[in-house]
């Protein structure tokens, strides 16, 4: 039995390193297995965490036109997620996004069977495909290439072809629901904060969901501060954030500069293109919030527009409901 995850590029390696490390913290007892793509450059610092590092080619949807829908051009690429299925020496695994966390032992979910996976916060009648439980097998990763081929995904990416593949998960066995303290999206606790407060205590594992990721920031180890930090990142919760540069600057980066020398890894905000090859960009100066009536702050929230440098910050929102809860 083996923990799975996937590095398409260099980031996401590191991403995948400190996922391998959270893991290992937390003193699971089963494999860890990284997949990555040809163009990874440091395979040799996964090993130092990885029990398994398979090289394997980068898949992508070619699915344009949905992935432009969901402005996300980088998801193409995830369809390589598929390559899993292929690992048939170990009898059963947990796929888990290189963009998550691991808060506490999670070795219970070897447990669960295929597939079972927690709710996705956009649409809860859909499973979030960062974590997972499957069973390796040729003929379902044959199926699923099959399937990709004559139906390609709804969304351009892997979340859309599992969950059409693995079509009755919304209804057939409420066992294959896991608890949202396995996927907790940091997107979604500003969507529910009440409830976050409620069970976030209990969360397990962390999903850096969206497009800016932890890797995007830069830390200062000295004062144990994240920097680099835009509009769209005040989705990810403070608190995780500063956990995983936390245990990137402790046990991810002295394996990369024993591995490839002092290299400094202080990214600022990240665009991604259509290749998926990240192009570095300073961070943008964030400009002076306008401020709206209370009535123009709701529309704004209906539609998405939350001011999360300002007026909604998490640390405003949770002042507010603590004076409610008083």
């Amino acid at each position: 039995m083996a923990f799975v995850t996937l590095a398409t590029n260099d980031n996401y390696a590191r991403g995948a390193m400190v996922l391998g490390q959270s893991l290992q913290n937390h003193n699971t007892t089963r494999k860890l297995v990284a997949l990555v793509g040809p163009h990874v450059a440091e395979q040799d610092a996964l090993r130092s965490i990885f029990d398994e590092v398979r090289v394997v080619d980068v898949m992508d949807s070619g699915d344009v036109a949905h992935l432009s829908l969901m402005k996300r051009p980088d998801l193409g690429v995830t369809f390589t997620k598929l390559h899993c299925w292929t690992l048939t020496q170990y009898s059963k695994c947990v796929f888990m996004d290189a963009d998550t966390l691991v808060l506490s032992n999670i070795d219970e979910l070897f447990e669960r069977e295929e597939l079972s996976a927690a709710p996705d916060p956009g649409w809860p009648d859909c499973f979030n495909s960062g974590v997972f439980v499957f069973t390796p097998s040729n003929e379902t990763h044959e199926k699923l290439l099959g399937f990709c081929s004559e139906n390609g995904s709804f969304d351009g990416g892997d979340q859309g072809v599992l969950n059409s593949f693995f079509n009755t998960w919304a209804t057939a066995d409420i066992s294959k629901h896991l608890p949202f303290i396995y996927n907790l999206s940091s997107i979604a606790i500003y969507s529910y904060l009440p409830a976050f407060k409620q069970y976030g205590h209990d969360a397990k594992v962390v999903h850096f969901l969206g497009k800016v990721k932890p890797w995007h920031h830069s830390y200062d180890a000295q004062r144990g501060e994240v920097r680099g930090q835009s509009p769209d990142s005040c989705q990810l919760h403070p608190d995780y954030l500063l956990m995983w540069w936390q245990l990137y600057s402790t046990s991810v980066l002295p394996l990369l500069q024993r591995a490839y020398g002092d290299t400094p890894f202080n990214t600022g905000y990240t665009e991604v293109d259509d290749d998926n090859v990240s192009q570095e960009q300073p961070a943008s100066v964030t400009p002076p919030p306008q401020k709206f009536s209370s009535e123009e702050r709701k529309q704004r929230w209906e539609a998405g527009q939350m001011d999360y440098m300002g007026d909604d910050s998490f640390a405003n929102i949770e002042r507010k409901l603590d004076s409610f809860l008083k």
